[in-house]
């Protein structure tokens, strides 16, 4: 949306692919996409309803296909060589003159975002994860206490225990949203999902 344009990066020896909407604060998101073998990519409307918002509060954004999808090359890694996709989409955005990067990842994008927390190798600022999917994947929560910020999932997700998030946000002292007659997959529910992330903005900032 806006003026994004599609941008390239070297990733090792891959090549990420990414939509860039540049911005003149020193602020960004990166934002992270569906499981890829579920047809995840970055144009996602969990995923443009994500940079819209962010965009619209003056944060550059960088939305990216992981590996094996779109125009990045590699192939499917079962969340490990994803991990250093995230790496190199945050590094793109701070070779811009991002200082602060935002990451916001939903369903498979979270938990990939969660292994790469709990290895130390995170290195960037606050995240939002949006229906991280705690059904199916094996989240580790103990480093991810100052870093993840928020967490949002439907009352209807069937990926996602959203009594057992509730908990581990409060361990984790994250704020926690549960979005009524929402599922995984937001069709229909993406305002209710931009107005909670707009209200995570304005009392970010205020």
């Amino acid at each position: 949306m806006g003026n994004e344009e599609q941008v390239f990066w070297k990733n090792g020896s891959l090549k990420g692919e990414g939509l860039y909407c540049p911005a003149q604060a020193m602020q960004g998101v990166v934002i992270c996409h569906p499981h890829p073998l579920m047809g995840g990519s970055m144009y996602n409307n969990v995923v443009q309803t994500v940079q819209e918002v962010f965009a619209a509060h003056g944060h550059a954004t960088l939305r990216f296909n992981f590996r094996g999808v779109g125009g990045s090359t590699g192939s499917y890694d079962e969340g490990r060589g994803e991990q250093q996709d995230i790496v190199s989409a945050c590094k793109f955005l701070k070779s811009r003159g991002i200082e602060q990067v935002v990451l916001a990842a939903y369903s498979f994008g979270a938990w990939v975002a969660s292994r790469l927390l709990a290895g130390g190798s995170y290195d960037a600022g606050d995240m939002v994860l949006i229906s991280p999917p705690d059904k199916y994947f094996d989240f580790t929560w103990p480093r991810q206490s100052t870093v993840v910020k928020l967490i949002i999932c439907g009352d209807a997700d069937m990926f996602c225990d959203a009594a057992a998030l509730r908990q581990k946000a409060s361990q984790i002292q994250s704020e926690f949203v549960l979005l009524d007659a929402t599922d995984h997959f937001y069709s229909g529910r993406e305002l209710l999902l931009a107005d909670c992330l707009k209200k995570y903005l304005s009392e970010k900032k205020a």
